[in-house]
């Protein structure tokens, strides 16, 4: 992700490509709490590197994109935040997501083993957890403007339209961007690397520069 932060960077953003634990070492929420945590941190140390702590926008792509969507809608939600001994808030103002799944159990959804894997049980075994850990359960009002650039693979966008209908309802602003004739990991390869930092700072520009 090194080089995406640096390309949004050049266009004037302070990014950070940040840690979390995977799977074989901590099942889920613990990736959740960790970039909760991290954009604490960041926040409590806006003026260090020259950051804005009121206008944070949270990017990730694929299982990153699914995480991304999750962390922004559950702004606010005691639920989903750890180290009590951070002061502030973890809550973003924008979310881009990559290719990322806003429902595990979903009609367009494939998902099975490897999201098992992290949410340490199958749908059939902990349906409440699959239900928890899918963004679409979380749309709301409260949720922040949304970019979803997306490749034409229909099961790493399932939830996304029914997620912009309710989203809708609130009058809440989100964009989809389809990058067709792509591969999955788009983003890491030219033509679709450019034209993913232009949707990406495009929609940058549009909601952290102005009020939704």
């Amino acid at each position: 992700m090194h080089l995406m932060a640096q390309e949004i960077a050049s266009k004037g953003y302070a990014c950070f490509a940040i840690e979390y634990r995977l799977a074989p070492e901590a099942k889920y929420p613990a990736a959740i709490l960790d970039v909760k945590s991290a954009i604490k941190f960041i926040k409590l140390n806006a003026k260090k590197y020259n950051a804005n702590p009121n206008k944070v926008a949270v990017l990730g792509c694929s299982s990153g994109g699914q995480m991304a969507a999750l962390i922004g809608t559950t702004n606010g939600n005691s639920a989903f935040e750890d180290n009590k001994d951070l002061n502030g808030n973890a809550s973003v103002q924008a979310i881009i997501d990559m290719d990322g799944i806003l429902a595990f159990k979903h009609p367009e959804s494939e998902e099975g083993k490897v999201a098992g894997f992290w949410l340490d049980g199958s749908n059939e075994e902990k349906p409440e957890t699959w239900k928890q850990a899918s963004a679409l359960t979380h749309a709301s009002k409260n949720t922040p403007p949304i970019l979803f650039i997306n490749s034409d693979k229909n099961r790493f966008h399932a939830g996304r339209d029914d997620m912009i209908a309710i989203l809708n309802v609130y009058g809440v602003y989100s964009e989809v961007k389809n990058i067709n004739n792509a591969p999955h990991s788009f983003w890491f390869f030219h033509p679709w690397f450019e034209q993913m930092i232009d949707y990406t700072i495009l929609f940058l520009d549009t909601t952290l520069k102005t009020k939704h």
